[in-house]
């Protein structure tokens, strides 16, 4: 039986985020009460321990299906809070700096304090674009430039990786309004409201109290099949949502035109294999699993726009929206791997 909490976001989803999508989609930044909403339900907590959020989410189905719920009612608005489960787990890990995790902690989970990312540029696989200098006292100093970060102007603080000479990674929780950040806005094809800059980082000063861990680059790379796989559930919700609008458009399989009720069993039924993929894949079946979830997004989409015909090129429609925004996820933290898998799957 679905927990309540998931029955929650999906009334969030349906009856708050999806009647919003389409303004959303052409607004300037997603509007404070859609993230409002899903703090004052609870879901900022996502990523923190259930004693601690109070969220009853008992496994991984469940918080994965939170996420594609939030992804199938409105993507940017689903884009921009996700990047807070990212901050919220790496505060609730940092054991090591109990002060850091006592001050913030509450504050994070509650939404009161939101969270955005900057760690891809460090991360990544290759020379990182972010690097850090030891100060005295245990400061760092950041400097570099990070092409992709989400939810400016609608965060607090950044996650924010670094990586130094010896090739670890220094995790740090980075004000917004710390001297030294420049962003650029971006333009993007979808999820334009999802407040998507690349930052200059000039000679960031991070004191040691705000530095939540130091890791081999290697560790995180070790164990980063789990985003790769929970991301994979915003292509999920997407595809979800295509699939449902078809139905619900009153073609199924007892409609006027069987053939067309049976692309919606076929895609559902894929769906369902989508999910159950992401959720079991192991560390080398992550990228295969994840272009499957991706390409799946964009073949449910063009199926809505193919059924709904003309209407779909018009501004405004949701066939639109959705091809755009599948199209995002086609690049969405990506990988080689992932790359590689995805290139194969569309050249068929």
């Amino acid at each position: 039986m679905e927990s309540e909490v998931v029955q929650r976001a999906r009334r969030l989803a349906d009856e708050v985020l999806f009647p919003a999508a389409i303004d959303v989609d052409r607004a300037a930044r997603v509007p404070a009460r859609l993230l409002d909403a899903l703090a004052q339900n609870g879901f900022y907590g996502l990523g923190a321990p259930s004693e601690l959020s109070g969220l009853d989410l008992p496994d991984d189905a469940a918080r994965a299906a939170v996420v594609e719920a939030f992804a199938g009612g409105c993507l940017s608005a689903a884009f921009v809070w996700l990047q807070h489960r990212g901050a919220l787990r790496a505060v609730v890990s940092a054991a090591s700096n109990a002060s850091t995790v006592e001050h913030h902690l509450p504050e994070l989970v509650a939404g009161r304090l939101r969270a955005g990312l900057a760690i891809g540029a460090a991360t990544r696989t290759g020379p990182p674009l972010i690097r850090a200098l030891t100060e005295p006292g245990g400061a760092w100093r950041f400097s570099g430039r990070a092409p992709w970060v989400t939810g400016w102007g609608m965060v607090d603080v950044l996650l924010m990786a670094a990586r130094d000479a010896d090739d670890q990674l220094i995790w740090a929780l980075v004000p917004t309004d710390s001297p030294g950040l420049r962003p650029e806005n971006l333009a993007l094809l979808a999820v334009n409201a999802s407040g998507t800059v690349t930052l200059t980082v000039d000679d960031v000063v991070v004191p040691a109290e705000r530095v939540l861990t130091i890791e081999p680059h290697a560790a995180y790379l070790a164990r980063d099949a789990e985003s790769v796989t929970f991301n994979g559930f915003l292509a999920v919700g997407a595809a979800g949502r295509a699939i449902r609008l078809m139905r619900e458009a009153g073609v199924d399989a007892s409609g006027e035109d069987p053939f067309e009720g049976q692309v919606i069993e076929t895609l559902s039924t894929e769906l369902d294999q989508v999910r159950q993929r992401l959720l079991t894949a192991t560390a080398d079946d992550a990228p295969s699993a994840r272009a499957a979830a991706s390409e799946l997004a964009m073949r449910a989409a063009a199926a809505l726009a193919a059924h709904q015909g003309s209407r779909s090129v018009l501004a405004g429609s949701h066939a639109g929206r959705l091809i755009r925004e599948a199209t995002f996820l086609l690049t969405f933290g990506s990988r080689p791997a992932i790359r590689r898998q995805l290139l194969t799957r569309l050249a068929r």
